[in-house]
């Protein structure tokens, strides 16, 4: 009798593990590689079955496709993958996944405008939600309580009306060749947000080159065929979006920066691509971790740079690995910096690490939180506008607190430019020498003094410098404004030669890095 009891419950809680493998999701759906006329679907099951969508315009569905399953690891599990195509662009769609008995919600997503459709709309850029251990809920609390309760205190409508997609320059988990952290740490905490947009990652260093990545993620296969998603471009209304593989063993493949370059050509002449967005993981500066830059970085950045320069077209480089918010622009070009972790991971705090206050950067936050980007493709005046959603720290939480932003337009207007006041045709004292230049006018209706650049120089053609100074309205670093109360209209100088002739000039910018031209050169002579 007693082996009859225990064989008994054993057949139970079979039965009973074997129903709850067939009514829960392993990964539950969430949505890839969106085009006007289709996209992806991808779930994973702790069994073999099915890969069906239901899908309609409308919550009664009507519409089923059938897709492809394909093991994960070495155990029963299934990753499931069903493309959608046909369908309309820029319209909601209602969907439903089903393997076996298992279904899921009905759930919501939008399919992308044409190109060069003038529609407004949003995207998301956060990184680096490896979960600390200290802190294991936190990427959760980004998505739920950050991303959606912001988009739902903002906006009406749906999440898919509000926002196109989300960016994430990678380090997705802590260790990317393990299986499990794959569904506990990354898909659970994002599911809600994951089902109606779709994601578009790149990997990170903690990613480790494990195929769990490239398994889990469909990425666009417009890239190098040899090395499939480690490289792609995506585009969303006038945005191209790139991603790129800075990891050991990628970041100095000739075939990556060949492959970009001929990408940016071929963007010279796409007339309805306004902007570039590049995301990979590593800085090319760091002011919080310098140990984490890495300079085949500043390579991207190059390029970047200089197809702004010869487009017209702005750029950003988006990244993470370091465990903080910074946001900075390129001095000579309309090119910005912006690091967008932390979404988990555990923070770079100020002076635990080797920092160092870079230039570019006039930000830099040891916070959680996530960027926003609103996209404005007017045909008239196209821009992009950035904003920092912070969900501060330990020490200091935050609610949604916008603490950074940026507007960047494709078309500048540039400020008017600067007219030198002093010293100006004069004999002057070596030990006390102070550049002066008029107030700050011009560019748009809207604009305001953001930054100045300074040179001096023996010679009138400033091959031969001896002052090259760039100062921005705000350098925010170790927690202090290290600009406070510079009005970017004087600069100091110091170790002049006596009885010698120097030549000096400035030009003025604007908050939408929109610069002057120089000033007329003046003169003046030192005792």
């Amino acid at each position: 009798m007693k082996h009859i009891i225990v064989l008994s419950l054993f057949i139970i809680s079979f039965c009973t593990h074997t129903q709850a493998q067939q009514n829960s999701f392993l990964v539950h759906p969430y949505l890839q590689d969106a085009e006007p006329t289709s996209i992806r679907i991808k779930w994973e099951t702790e069994f073999k079955g099915e890969s069906i969508v239901e899908w309609g315009l409308t919550a009664k569905l009507g519409n089923k496709t059938t897709g492809t399953s394909s093991k994960v690891n070495f155990g029963e599990s299934r990753l499931h993958e069903v493309q959608l195509t046909g369908l309309e662009r820029f319209t909601t769609y209602f969907y439903r996944v089903k393997t076996g008995k298992l279904r899921s919600d009905i759930l919501q997503f939008k399919t992308p405008p044409f190109s060069g459709e003038a529609a407004s709309f949003n995207l998301i850029a956060m990184s680096d939600m490896q979960i600390d251990r200290s802190q294991p809920d936190k990427f959760s609390e980004v998505v739920n309580e950050g991303i959606l309760k912001y988009l739902e205190q903002q906006f009406d409508g749906k999440v898919p009306d509000n926002l196109a997609l989300v960016m994430i320059p990678g380090d997705l988990v802590a260790q990317g060749s393990n299986y499990e952290q794959w569904q506990t740490d990354f898909f659970r905490p994002s599911e809600k947000l994951f089902s109606q947009v779709p994601v578009y990652p790149v990997p990170g260093n903690h990613e480790q080159n494990a195929q769990f990545f490239f398994k889990y993620f469909s990425l666009p296969e417009n890239g190098d065929p040899a090395y499939s998603e480690h490289w792609w471009y995506k585009d969303y209304g006038n945005i191209r979006i790139i991603g790129l593989d800075s990891n050991e063993g990628y970041r100095d493949m000739r075939q990556q920066y060949e492959w970009l370059e001929q990408v940016l050509k071929d963007t010279e002449t796409e007339e309805d691509i306004d902007f570039v967005f590049a995301q990979l993981h590593h800085p090319y500066k760091s002011e919080l971790w310098i140990p984490g830059e890495e300079e085949t970085t500043g390579k991207v950045v190059k390029m970047l740079e200089a197809f702004s320069d010869k487009t017209g077209k702005p750029s950003v480089h988006f990244f993470g690995h370091t465990h903080g918010y910074s946001r900075g622009q390129s001095r000579d070009h309309n090119h910005l910096w912006v690091n967008v972790a932390s979404a988990g991971g555990s923070i770079d705090n100020w002076g635990e690490f080797e920092g160092r206050d870079y230039d570019e950067f006039t930000v830099t936050q040891d916070e959680y939180g996530f960027v926003m980007i609103n996209v404005d493709p007017n045909p008239a005046d196209p821009k992009i506008s950035l904003k920092r959603i912070s969900r501060g720290n330990v020490q200091h939480p935050k609610n949604n607190a916008v603490t950074d932003s940026i507007t960047v337009y494709k078309l500048n207007q540039k400020p008017d430019a600067p007219v030198g006041v002093s010293p100006k045709k004069e004999t002057v004292d070596i030990t006390a020498i102070t550049l002066k230049a008029s107030a700050f006018s011009g560019g748009r209706v809207s604009s305001k003094h953001t930054a100045s650049h300074w040179q001096v120089s023996t010679t009138p053609d400033f091959e031969k410098l001896i002052k090259d100074s760039w100062k921005q309205n705000e350098n925010w670093y170790y927690k202090e404004n290290r600009q406070k109360g510079d009005d970017l209209t004087d600069e100091d100088l110091s170790r002049l030669k006596p009885a010698t002739t120097y030549y000096w000039r400035v030009r003025y910018r604007d908050q939408y890095l929109g610069w002057s031209d120089w000033s007329e050169t003046l003169t003046f002579k030192t005792k």
